[in-house]
């Protein structure tokens, strides 16, 4: 009976105590899971800023691909440009050159008629020949003469060297131009080298 007691006391001992390791257990799992959880929340709560990072990480290395882009494109257009400069100052020598070869030619011409001829009246139509040809291949070059004498002094398209007085003019006024100035449209090429009227 006794002995029948002591193994019912035991068996019951052993049963409190797999109880209790069963709670423990259930209570070790519940704390694990509410971890777990809180684990998981805080990964949850992460997850947007780390997609927002990887989008602008993302969108800096679209712009960058985009300079490094924009700036070979702006090589080549300057080197086109550069190039493209460059064949237009060629072609525009190119055409000024051809227009006074032809004078040239000329000067040539009358420089070996000087050497057999002593005929002065033919060498000064020669030498106006020349000229009125030097003035067409200006004229071809759209070069123009700037209007001097007589104008009202422009510092913009005249140069004042001298002054001086003249009844018939008023002040400030050109009245003797030393040395011609030429322009293309409105772009000065040359002053003109003027006298300027001072009668005061």
């Amino acid at each position: 009976m006794v002995e029948e007691q002591q193994k019912v006391k035991e068996e019951t001992t052993a049963a409190a105590e797999t109880e209790a390791q069963a709670q423990a257990a259930a209570q070790a799992a519940e704390k694990a899971d509410a971890k777990a959880q809180t684990e998981d929340g805080k990964a949850e709560a992460v997850d947007p800023k780390d997609a927002k990072l990887d989008a602008q990480a993302k969108e800096i290395q679209d712009l960058q691909n985009r300079l490094l882009r924009l700036q070979a494109d702006f090589d080549n257009f300057r080197k086109r440009n550069n190039e493209e400069r460059e064949q237009l100052s060629q072609f525009v020598t190119a055409q000024v050159s051809k227009e006074f070869l032809k004078v040239l030619d000329n000067f040539e011409r009358a420089e070996e008629s000087l050497k057999n001829s002593t005929d002065t009246s033919a060498i000064q139509v020669g030498m106006e020949k020349i000229h009125k040809q030097f003035e067409k291949a200006l004229k071809n070059l759209s070069i123009e003469e700037i209007p001097a004498e007589g104008k009202p002094f422009d510092p913009n398209i005249h140069e004042a060297v001298m002054q001086g007085g003249n009844p018939d003019l008023p002040d400030e006024s050109v009245d003797l131009v030393l040395e011609k100035g030429y322009k293309i449209g409105d772009k000065v090429i040359r002053h003109s080298k003027v006298r300027v009227v001072r009668n005061s």
